[in-house]
């Protein structure tokens, strides 16, 4: 069941380098990275689905692909071009990364129901992804994220506005950085 106006974005520019490949083009149980953001996206709810590419440039089906020209200076720059390519109808957005492939759709349903302007899923007790965050920050989130910092910079500067939301029973935060991580993660 989709959310009205909340939209899911996957931030996947970033080339790898301690993997030695595009996060985006790695194959997890069969499937591309980006393509299982995407799934985990759209089957927590999310629509549109907007995926920020720019190491790699790959064909997406069912989402939104925009290109990051600056994607080499961070995670920043892709969350904002991410939020700028949201359609105006949008009024909250679930940002999820690439490389965490244990997360599942549950977790994004768990954020949308937190009736909150900024949900941050949460893992033993400690903030990771997804967010979501209303439109009513897009502004500010964009203007903080700078190098390779997301939402945290927000996050960070807005603790009042912060509803954790527990997500331990709906997945794993652990993210693929190296071939050991993909090697550990994938299912046997």
């Amino acid at each position: 069941m989709r959310s009205a106006g909340v939209a899911g974005l996957l931030l996947a520019a970033g080339r790898g380098a301690r993997l030695g490949t595009p996060k985006a083009l790695v194959e997890y149980a069969g499937e591309r990275l980006v393509d299982r953001g995407v799934r985990l996206l759209e089957d927590g709810g999310c629509h549109p689905v907007v995926v920020v590419l720019g190491a790699a440039t790959v064909q997406v089906r069912g989402a939104i692909v925009v290109r990051n020209p600056g994607w080499e200076s961070g995670m920043g720059s892709s969350l904002r071009v991410g939020l700028a390519a949201l359609p105006p109808e949008t009024r909250a957005v679930v940002v999820a990364l690439v490389d965490q492939p244990l997360i599942r759709p549950d977790a994004v349903r768990a954020l949308m129901t937190a009736d909150s302007g900024l949900a941050v899923a949460t893992y033993g007790g400690r903030r990771r992804n997804p967010v979501l965050i209303a439109r009513e920050h897009f502004a500010e989130v964009a203007e903080l994220a700078v190098g390779d910092v997301g939402a945290r910079a927000f996050v960070k500067a807005h603790p009042e506005l912060v509803t954790e939301v527990p997500c331990d029973e709906h997945g794993d935060p652990a993210d693929i950085d190296t071939p050991e991580d993909l090697r550990l993660l994938q299912p046997e």
